[in-house]
């Protein structure tokens, strides 16, 4: 019997990449949505679907007990950092309680394995604009807390229970299937080259830059875009890892190079062919100047190769799905 495989949030823009990779690669998937961001039809290869909410702990031990599940990769989360900093309880409910009853089943089902999907943000501001796993930790608003303090909870997990882990702290994540049939897909959605996409399409009268103003050399934030399809395939290599016998640890997902807002809305506009209308606005409190990745850790212990690293190429795949989207 192949182990089964128990992926959270697996509806949604990044889980539904990773589940499609996990079943390509030839994995037994249980998929656990409540399909309140997530969309059923993400689960291309028909993938076991279980709709329910990780606050219901009775469905959530169903499942567990059904399936005997030994990995759960763990994507379930609210994500939007300014929503946060007016919803906070929202995000440490839905993120780190609803993390903490996932560890409990965890533990008490004797789930070997856990890949967590954290974030750049819990690094705050970091010193000179990039971030290592060394960084410190100073998340600024509830979402990058409410990660962080999961990652504390399954640190400590681990030393008690003996479950190894990952979490793989995510920088900007961008782009759809190559082939468009997945991608970003959450209504009012703030991912820069999907708004940007969707300004070229008509979809939006304008893209604004927050912030035209910061000490970076054209003004506009910078920040590390990486392609959904080579994030979903650091799971899979973090997962290899894990099999292997690695060490828990926490590694981050980026590129290590950074594009600004003006250096990707004209990517966005080569692509497109269209010259759509872009205003400036004031900074949004608690975006850092720069984010870019240090991500050294992720290829040296995982092997990790990404395939896609190239922003032309991202917003390529990106103007795609929009498209398809759109009804282009």
């Amino acid at each position: 019997m192949p182990e089964t495989i128990l992926v959270t949030g697996g509806c949604g823009y990044i889980g539904s990449h990773v589940v499609r990779q996990l079943s390509e690669a030839g994995r037994k998937v249980v998929v656990y949505d409540n399909l309140s961001t997530g969309f059923r039809d993400a689960l291309i290869h028909g993938e076991e679907l279980i709709v329910a909410d990780l606050a219901d702990r009775q469905a959530m031990e169903a499942a567990f007990e059904r399936h005997r599940f030994t990995t759960v990769l763990h994507f379930a989360a609210a994500i939007v950092a300014p929503e946060s900093v007016s919803l906070p309880l929202k995000y440490y409910g839905n993120n780190t309680r609803n993390t903490l009853g996932l560890l409990e089943a965890c533990t008490k089902f004797g789930v070997q394995r856990f890949i967590f999907s954290s974030t750049a943000a819990v690094y705050g501001f970091p010193d000179g604009g990039t971030a290592s796993e060394e960084s410190a930790l100073a998340p600024i608003n509830p979402y990058g807390t409410s990660k962080l303090m999961s990652e504390w909870m399954l640190r400590d997990t681990s030393k008690a229970h003996g479950m190894q882990y990952v979490a793989l702290r995510y920088f900007n994540v961008a782009g759809a299937d190559p082939l468009a049939r997945m991608g970003q897909r959450t209504p009012e959605a703030t991912h820069l080259i999907k708004v940007a996409c969707q300004a070229a399409l008509g979809v939006r009268e304008n893209v604004a830059i927050y912030g035209a103003d910061y000490p970076t050399p054209d003004g506009s934030g910078i920040r590390d875009y990486i392609h959904i399809e080579d994030l979903a395939s650091a799971h899979l290599c973090a997962l290899q890892y894990l099999e292997n016998g690695g060490e828990p640890t926490a590694m981050n997902v980026g590129y290590g190079r950074g594009s600004s807002v003006r250096e990707v809305l004209e990517v966005v506009k080569e692509v497109s062919g269209v010259d759509f209308k872009v205003v400036e606005a004031e900074r949004r409190p608690g975006d850092p100047a720069s984010l870019v990745a240090q991500a050294g850790r992720i290829r040296r212990l995982t092997g990790w190769q990404p395939r896609y690293d190239d922003l032309r190429t991202i917003v390529a795949d990106a103007w795609r799905w929009e498209s398809k989207l759109a009804g282009r």
